[in-house]
């Protein structure tokens, strides 16, 4: 079994990685610049006694996606797991928005997604079976000042999750959404003194969350154990919303 992990060199992603294989999956981890941190990745997966591969490719770009799911095909097998992890900030208020700031967020959170779905249904509709696990955010469920192109698409993210479960359900391919709260990551860390602590006042559980765990949670979605649950999104948040 085979997963493709983007945006895996580092926070969320990672974990994610180091867990799936724990789980027993080879893993491809998908980096866009930080060569030495994937394959860093790639080792201790490897060291679970599964196989690692480190593949570079810009998600932003399509024929660059086709030949990175070409090379995991080619070098672990057909794709049995796809976590769409990869993603980018472009904060600003709305006024301040350049199009190239939208573009940008919209290209790396949502078109992505898109992309990389694509390019593996066929291959899970043929073995009748797979898992797509896409990490939204809870700025897709509830907005937040400041990231209006962020929070449309997460949000978009959750409404193509919906969708593509309806499309490909029949042939026992789950797909599934994640959406976290604050979690400590590199991402989380240049948030401002203030902002750390108006979050930490919102959340029931009065902590960031750990990227592990998120993992975990990715790691159930993509076992048989959740073989009787796609279409949905879950939160994992600390109880920010309630």
């Amino acid at each position: 079994m085979t997963a493709l992990v983007t945006g895996a060199s580092r926070g969320i992603g990672k974990a994610i990685a180091l867990q799936l294989a724990k789980d027993g999956f080879d893993v491809a981890i998908n980096y866009a610049s930080s060569a030495a941190m994937a394959e860093e990745v790639a080792s201790t997966c490897a060291a679970y006694g599964v196989k690692a591969l480190a593949v570079q490719c810009d998600v932003t770009d399509g024929a660059a996606c086709a030949e990175m799911v070409k090379t995991v095909e080619e070098q672990l097998g057909g794709i049995d797991v796809l976590v769409n992890n990869a993603g980018i900030t472009r904060d600003t208020l709305l006024m301040r928005m350049s199009d190239q700031q939208f573009d940008e967020v919209y290209n790396a959170n949502l078109k992505s997604v898109f992309t990389l779905s694509k390019l593996v249904i066929p291959g899970m509709m043929k073995k009748r079976g797979g898992r797509i696990i896409n990490i939204s955010s809870v700025a897709g469920l509830y907005g937040n000042a400041g990231q209006t192109n962020y929070a449309a698409m997460k949000a978009g993210v959750i409404g193509f999750t919906k969708a593509l479960s309806k499309e490909v359900g029949a042939r026992s391919i789950t797909v599934n959404a994640v959406a976290p709260g604050f979690i400590e990551t590199d991402m989380t860390g240049e948030l401002s003194e203030n902002i750390k602590t108006d979050a930490l006042a919102r959340i029931v559980l009065k902590r960031f969350g750990q990227p592990d765990e998120i993992a975990k949670v990715v790691s159930f979605l993509a076992s048989e154990d959740a073989a009787y649950i796609t279409g949905q999104t879950i939160e994992v948040s600390g109880g920010l919303s309630l």
